[in-house]
């Protein structure tokens, strides 16, 4: 089975890393496309890649993993949509765009509401996966312990807050936390570190730095995988960010403010204040951990490390059953805009 490995922004490198490997297991052929603008943040170099379509109308796929909106419909191959995060409220994350032909879910909360829409239009399929990005949950959870102790000896911490917010103006919580993140510096037992998304103002970015600059105990990250730091620390803050939903997966406690969700399962605050106090009573007395057991149970109950595998079988079954695409049907006006988008690539 010839695949590409589809990449339009940084954070598909972490989703599909893990489909790459199951993919070299089974001696499959890939390639991986990463937009040119983000090619200088790809971390296979050593990999087959390319940031040309003409090279992936070349390459003649059998189908293509897909964690973002839109894959030119013109591509051959089983148009596979794994998406970029676990937030359901974000906007967009429910719709569909006649872009795919199969939608690989990461739980019973999102394959109810694709199964359905499946039966509506009638031209796609739905299989429930997990997540790829998880797989390391079952896998490698404690591959970090030793980094955690030496980061905590090291900072003369007891606990670790990983504070990550979205980049989005309307919802991130960090044009507003910044004093309050300072306050909780204050405190010595903890160790904040800071882990921003790839597309956060820059002046956000600035004024964080200067905090950890000015703070022995606040660590502002770079790296890109923040899977690391969900899984040393002990406490995660945000907002409206998917990576809430993957740091609830680990059964440890999260403080949002102003969180859009619908149905919320954890601690949010809908006033930027009282975080020291909220960050205390929460590592104590873990108030939210029965709701959180609802979100394991709906969002992501794979625990085995194996969603890549389902992946990838999943892929090779709609292939046995239905056959390899050569185009996908879309509108007009979908046709002008994925020829608008992929023309300046």
């Amino acid at each position: 089975m010839k695949t590409i490995l589809f990449c339009m922004n940084p954070y598909s490198f972490g989703i599909l890393e893990p489909v790459m490997q199951v993919l070299k297991e089974k001696k499959y052929e890939y390639i991986w496309f990463v937009r040119t603008a983000i090619l200088e943040k790809f971390p296979y170099q050593d990999q087959r890649f390319t940031s040309k379509i003409e090279d992936l109308v070349r390459f003649n796929s059998d189908a293509i993993f897909v964690p973002g909106n839109e894959v030119p419909h013109y591509l051959r191959g089983v148009k596979t949509q794994v998406f970029h995060g676990l937030a359901g409220e974000k906007k967009g994350h429910f719709r569909i765009r006649n872009y795919f032909d199969l939608y690989l879910t990461q739980g019973p909360y999102f394959t109810r509401w694709f199964s359905k829409a499946a039966s509506k239009h009638k031209d796609f399929s739905v299989v429930e996966t997990g997540w790829p990005k998880l797989d390391v949950y079952g896998k490698e959870l404690h591959k970090y312990d030793s980094d955690k102790v030496t980061l905590l000896k090291k900072s003369k911490a007891k606990k670790i807050i990983l504070y990550a917010p979205t980049f989005s103006p309307s919802l991130t919580s960090a044009s507003h936390l910044l004093t309050q993140i300072e306050e909780l510096a204050k405190s010595k037992e903890y160790l904040i570190v800071i882990k921003f998304h790839d597309l956060m103002a820059e002046d956000l970015i600035d004024s964080y730095k200067k905090l950890s600059m000015r703070f022995k105990n606040v660590l502002f990250i770079e790296e890109r995988n923040i899977i690391k730091y969900l899984l040393i620390a002990d406490l995660m803050i945000s907002d409206t960010s998917s990576v809430v939903y993957e740091f609830l997966l680990l059964d440890k406690p999260v403080i949002t403010f102003k969180n859009n969700s619908l149905a919320v399962k954890w601690d949010n605050q809908l006033l930027f204040s009282g975080l020291v106090k909220r960050v205390a009573e929460n590592l104590l007395e873990d108030p939210f951990k029965q709701q959180r057991l609802e979100i394991l149970k709906e969002y992501h109950p794979y625990t085995d490390g194996n969603s890549a595998k389902r992946m990838v079988d999943a892929v090779e079954e709609y292939i046995k059953k239905n056959g390899v695409p050569e185009k996908r049907l879309i509108s007009w006006f979908r046709r002008y805009k994925i020829n608008k988008i992929f023309s300046k690539i």
